[in-house]
């Protein structure tokens, strides 16, 4: 029987130390010099659910099946949900085309591990989603006078969307090395993955013979066991994690490898 031995967690380990510092600079320097400092990691994700709920619920109304009674509250809920599993995969995706040409330096002038640098986009990233947590459980508790104990699946629930982000950073940050053109591109996919990852609408309200297209998209799928986890208070798919894990832990490991032998051509490129 083939077996795949995982290099990705021991290079990871062993720059441990790095990739904390690294992660607490980028936390840290997004917030440096402005007046409300921390504030803005919780005032961004609520300003734009402020914007979206009254779109979508008061101008649109539209509401949510299992929380109808909340009205647009039970709206906002689950809108927010769907935006922090989908802010992780925004961010990383929108910072990784250009995550090495933009520290050129530590690829040509010193011997330095680069792959850390993707770890630090997904761990910066994951660290606002937590933020945002703290928020939407804040408004679980306005709406529902308590949170699910269930949501304590939500690290085994978010794990695959680390990895995939984690594994997405990886063949993105060495593709863009060589295709200057893609930050466009994939700023155009991460916009319409938005209108095609259930973060507006349950997977309950497409027709029938669209939802097994659209559970193709990986997004989908964390985001309504996210939801099933976090607000209905359902246990999670075993099938999602006994599968998504695994097939996450593969795909992180493949352009792990990949990433790895892009970078030989690095340094003659920058």
């Amino acid at each position: 029987m083939m077996t795949i031995s995982l290099r990705f967690p021991a290079a990871l380990s062993r720059q441990r130390e790095l990739w904390w510092r690294l992660t607490e600079r980028e936390i840290a320097g997004r917030y440096r010099g402005s007046v409300l400092g921390w504030s803005w990691t919780f005032l961004t994700p609520l300003l734009m659910l402020a914007v979206y709920t009254f779109v979508f619920s008061e101008v649109f109304k539209s509401r949510w099946g299992n929380m109808d009674h909340a009205g647009p509250l039970g709206f906002a809920i689950n809108l927010f949900a769907g935006l922090i599993v989908f802010n992780v995969f925004a961010e990383t995706a929108s910072k990784s085309t250009s995550l090495v040409l933009e520290n050129s330096a530590l690829v040509t002038k010193v011997i330095f591990p680069v792959e850390v640098l993707s770890a630090v986009c997904v761990a910066a990233a994951c660290f606002h989603a937590l933020t945002s947590l703290a928020v939407l459980i804040l408004f679980c508790l306005v709406a529902n006078g308590g949170v699910p104990l269930t949501m304590l699946w939500l690290p085994l629930v978010w794990l695959p969307l680390a990895l995939g982000c984690l594994g997405m950073g990886w063949l993105l940050s060495a593709l863009g090395v060589f295709l200057r053109d893609l930050g466009q591109v994939v700023a155009v996919v991460v916009s319409l993955m938005m209108f095609m990852s259930t973060v507006f609408y349950p997977l309950s309200a497409l027709p029938s013979h669209w939802r097994p297209l659209l559970k193709l998209n990986p997004l989908v799928l964390v985001i309504e066991q996210t939801r099933q986890v976090a607000i209905n208070g359902d246990q999670p798919s075993a099938l999602y994690l006994c599968l998504g894990i695994p097939i996450a832990l593969l795909g992180c490991e493949i352009s792990f490898r990949l990433f790895q032998k892009a970078r030989r051509g690095f340094a003659d490129v920058l």
